[in-house]
């Protein structure tokens, strides 16, 4: 009898310790959700959100949508202000040029407080690099990707930057691989094929439903890519993976051969099925988790995944960035665009740029 109690006691005991976890998230998830704010609330969809130094928060608008402005400066909550200027921005019905946007994407900021943006160039095949002065609006930088390293068809859609160093690291999804910028002489690289930038075989799950992309369950390689405080280390991994990968910076910038700057890829850690990734001073990642409509968190300390928010209102982040104590979220329902459902666009505006706090 006496040991029927002391298991009935064990049993208790470890239910209360169950709910009470439980609880705590709850509570927490709860309070997240509360600091949900709203930064941009919009008719047209928002492709990736970066912010300055200064606070100036710049977001692509996504080219799925063939949107009349491509880079733009979020003034307030209901104002859209085009940067760096009218004539840079290409109407839907026109070609885009030298000196104009054709499809950019991928946008983020350097510690000078500077805008780069990647150009896919899907209608003019060709991928431009640009940099841009925040305040002055002056381009910085611009380069012109050669046709053997990004021939057209090429999906070149994220970037991390290194000013410090002179480099910019760029993510291809159509033929996965990661593309080398050196600033100061312009020359360009990509390195050879390695199975850490090809998706796995994994199925992106949004209510209940498989997300197709070009017709078939969507494997999209590698997407997020992201880099250190110190710049010695970029991370990144597939859309359709849940491998969190590094790579030696500092054996590409010392110009190693291929083969030595792939045996430094390592794995870091789980990353959910996502679309953008941001890392911190203290090298904990956050991730957009498309499958779940939220954030999740990898902890430098604990070396684990874990949940930061879950919210029915992030649907499809499309990445992430931090500056100061807040995270930065572009929202833009992805998924039901024509690219996915094969159809028509199944959005349902408005579509927001959220922020929260990460501490």
């Amino acid at each position: 009898m006496k040991k029927n109690n002391l298991f009935l006691v064990m049993v208790l005991t470890f239910i209360l310790i169950i709910s009470s976890g439980i609880s705590i998230y709850a509570q927490q998830k709860t309070e997240r959700n509360n600091q949900l704010e709203i930064v941009s609330e919009m008719t047209i969809r928002p492709g990736n959100v970066a912010v300055n130094n200064k606070g100036v928060v710049f977001s692509t608008i996504h080219p799925f949508g063939n949107p009349s402005m491509q880079l733009v400066v979020i003034k307030d909550s209901k104002t859209l202000e085009v940067f760096p200027n009218e004539s840079w921005q290409r109407e839907s019905n026109q070609k885009a040029t030298a000196n104009s946007f054709d499809t950019p994407l991928g946008v983020t900021t350097d510690e000078n407080g500077n805008v780069w943006v990647i150009d896919m160039g899907l209608n003019l095949g060709q991928t431009r690099l640009f940099g841009f002065n925040s305040e002055s609006k002056e381009t910085i930088f611009s380069l012109t990707l050669p046709d053997y390293i990004a021939p057209k068809g090429s999906f070149i859609q994220d970037l991390a930057v290194d000013v410090k160093n002179g480099f910019v690291y760029l993510a291809d999804i159509a033929n996965p691989g990661i593309v080398i910028v050196n600033m100061k002489t312009k020359v360009v690289k990509r390195l050879k094929q390695h199975s850490s930038f090809l998706s796995e075989n994994i199925d992106m799950v949004i209510d209940s439903q498989i997300v197709n992309f070009g017709g078939k369950p969507s494997r999209v390689a590698i997407n997020p890519i992201t880099i250190s405080t110190d710049k010695d280390t970029v991370f990144y991994g597939a859309m359709n993976g849940k491998t969190w990968y590094s790579i030696s910076a500092k054996a590409i910038r010392e110009n190693k051969n291929d083969d030595e700057i792939l045996a430094t890829i390592k794995k870091v850690g789980d990353k959910p099925i996502s679309d953008g990734a941001t890392t911190d001073k203290k090298g904990n990642h956050y991730f957009s988790n498309l499958n779940d409509k939220g954030i999740d968190r990898w902890n430098e300390k604990t070396m684990k995944l874990e949940p930061f928010i879950r919210d029915s209102r992030l649907l499809w982040v499309d990445n992430v960035s931090l500056q100061g104590e807040f995270l930065y979220i572009a929202v833009n329902q992805l998924h039901k665009t024509p690219a996915f459902t094969g159809t028509t666009d199944l959005g349902n505006p408005p579509y927001f740029i959220y922020r929260i706090k990460t501490n």
